[in-house]
């Protein structure tokens, strides 16, 4: 999973490379959240052409990874972009333009479940 964020985001690698120390072994969330958090800062510097192919990853994790790929997927990063960029001011739905259908739909089950309007985000992860 974290190749293919660095190889359609290659910008990440040295953030990764600085927080290494802290990950341990590599726990997949915290990678996630760092990820995060640096896609934020690309959108804020207005350095957003990559975004796409970091949706083409999402999307193909949500396809053809395993149960535990697909929920990190739409947990670690999905939720995250909703939560990470809305706590700093940031509209996460800026986000979404960039989604394919299959994560989309994820991301749009997520508001959902957020909003009341479904009890469980994860079916069919």
């Amino acid at each position: 999973m974290i190749p293919l964020l660095i190889e359609a985001c290659p910008s990440f690698q040295p953030v990764l490379d600085e927080h290494r120390q802290y990950y341990g072994e590599e726990i997949p969330y915290l990678v996630l959240g760092d990820f995060v958090r640096h896609l934020l800062r690309l959108h804020q510097q207005h350095e957003t052409a990559g975004f796409p192919a970091v949706a083409q990853v999402i999307e193909r994790l949500h396809i053809e990874g395993e149960h535990y790929v697909r929920e990190a997927a739409t947990i670690g990063l999905l939720e995250g972009i909703q939560n990470v960029w809305g706590n700093e001011g940031t509209d996460p739905e800026l986000f979404v333009q960039h989604l394919l259908p299959v994560s989309a739909k994820w991301w749009q089950s997520l508001n959902d479940f957020w909003a009341g309007k479904s009890k469980f985000v994860g079916e069919g992860l």
